[in-house]
């Protein structure tokens, strides 16, 4: 059965009113870089078929994204090498145009390819989303967009912010019987013998831009489909048995380590899920991971789309914001900058061994960023202040920085989002407290820090 037949159209939406045209179907990849596994694409690929048309897909590169550093880039780029190698293998040519994406791809699709028809992927983040506001506006055809980033289609699982991880967890749970399924091939059978649009040269791009970490690239992980792949294959053998009960551990090398594959779209969370469902793994360490790629991931795609302010303290809870308020003024043992956090200039060795990580590997363990945040809090002179500056660290040196994860941890962390109010105290308000003697009882905390303050890192283990 081809993808035609395979791709479920709730998955997809129309961002416009306009009509199909004949003309080259346009697939706009944008927040999902991979060439299998990747609803965008075989939805493009059934357009194609259907309006008996060539596909071409098309990438935008604005000249800043969000801060994004070179690290972040590099990673990109590479990645986007491999997609770009893996797509000419299907005959399906990926051209790169560079400025605001809400001008080149509207000009790109109709000057250059008399685009019948444009499909894209999804993101809640509003910059995407205000350049497709545009380009739909622009295009004299349909723009569709497609999920191809969650397993159950965002707009779909819900139409509202939730308030929790249990009042979306039943929603998933009943729709993804219907979504989680294998993928079918790409195949788009209108292809020219030949393809003219010429290669891209990446490395002409890969020294752009210029607002790059002290420690430049991040070497601990390989990017693309393949490495991405290769990750998974390793984790699912070596790192997944034990995940239920040694996961909040940084220690114990139950990491997937796999979040910047999932950020970049090198890999589907969806084929993630069914290669973990399938392992031979303890039910117990299978379902906690599937709870944190599914649940959770999906959570916090449904808190951006619906929440313009995901990234200011203006758009958390009220009762947090009402808490964190009333606390303001109290008076903090200790008080860093920016620049002190961002060079791991505290009093903490805890604190400054996950910064560290942070900016050295472009890594931080999930249980330890809590930590991070959360001390960020603690050590601001204003809960305002520390919702910046963790924002700005995690998505200057994050692999997997720019991302609603992310923007939802630290939401959680330091603003009690899909949280309950706890114990009051001092700054901290009602918002749930961390503490260094608490990671003590959960890890060996001595040797984390020993780790991540070893020469270079370069005897890092997971």
């Amino acid at each position: 059965m081809d993808a035609h037949h395979q791709v479920d159209l709730r998955r997809t939406r129309r961002l416009n009113a306009k009509p199909d045209r004949p003309g080259t179907v346009v697939y706009w990849m944008s927040r999902d870089q991979r060439s299998m596994h990747n609803w965008a694409l075989l939805f493009a690929c059934m357009k194609s078929n259907e309006l008996g048309r060539p596909l071409e897909v098309v990438f935008t590169l604005a000249g800043s994204f969000l801060g994004a550093s070179r690290r972040h880039y590099d990673f990109m780029f590479k990645g986007l090498a491999e997609t770009e190698s893996a797509l000419r293998r299907l005959g399906i040519p990926l051209t790169v145009l560079t400025g605001d994406p809400g001008v080149t791809l509207p000009a790109y699709a109709i000057e250059q390819t008399g685009a019948g028809a444009v499909v894209t992927d999804f993101s809640p983040l509003r910059l995407p989303r205000s350049w497709k506001t545009r380009v739909a506006e622009a295009l004299p055809c349909a723009l569709y967009e497609v999920d191809a980033h969650n397993i159950v289609p965002a707009w779909l699982a819900s139409t509202k912010q939730e308030y929790a991880a249990r009042t979306i967890r039943p929603k998933l749970h009943a729709l993804a019987p219907a979504f989680l399924t294998p993928f079918p091939e790409p195949e788009a059978r209108f292809q020219p013998s030949a393809i003219d649009r010429p290669p891209v040269h990446w490395e002409q791009l890969g020294g752009w831009p210029r607002q790059d970490p002290p420690d430049g690239s991040s070497d601990l992980l390989l990017p693309g489909q393949q490495a991405g792949e290769e990750r998974l294959r390793q984790f699912i053998g070596q790192g997944l048995e034990g995940y239920a009960v040694r996961r909040n551990d940084p220690n114990s090398g139950c990491v997937s380590r796999l979040s910047p594959y999932l950020h970049f779209g090198q890999l589907s969370a969806q084929h993630v899920a069914l290669s973990v469902a399938g392992s031979p793994a303890a039910a117990e360490n299978r379902e906690a991971f599937i709870e944190e790629l599914f649940i959770r991931r999906e959570l916090a795609d449904n808190f951006c789309l619906n929440n313009d302010r995901y990234d200011h303290l203006d758009g958390m809870p009220e009762w947090a914001r009402s808490t964190l308020a009333n606390h303001g003024q109290d008076r903090r043992e200790h008080l860093y900058t920016v620049e002190q956090f961002e060079h791991a200039e505290t009093h903490d060795p805890l604190w400054n061994a996950a910064q560290t990580e942070l900016v050295r590997t472009g890594l931080m363990h999930g249980y330890l960023r809590m930590y991070w945040a959360k001390k960020i809090l603690e050590w601001s002179p204003s809960p305002t202040s520390a919702f910046e500056i963790a924002i700005v660290l995690n998505d200057r040196y994050a692999l997997d920085g720019r991302d609603p994860n992310g923007y939802t941890g630290i939401a959680w962390s330091i603003a009690g989002l899909h949280d309950r109010p706890w114990f009051e105290r001092p700054v901290y308000g009602k918002i749930r407290y961390m503490n260094a003697s608490g990671c003590a009882r959960k890890f060996d905390v001595v040797r984390y820090i020993r780790r991540m303050t070893d020469l270079g890192l370069a005897g890092i283990g997971w």
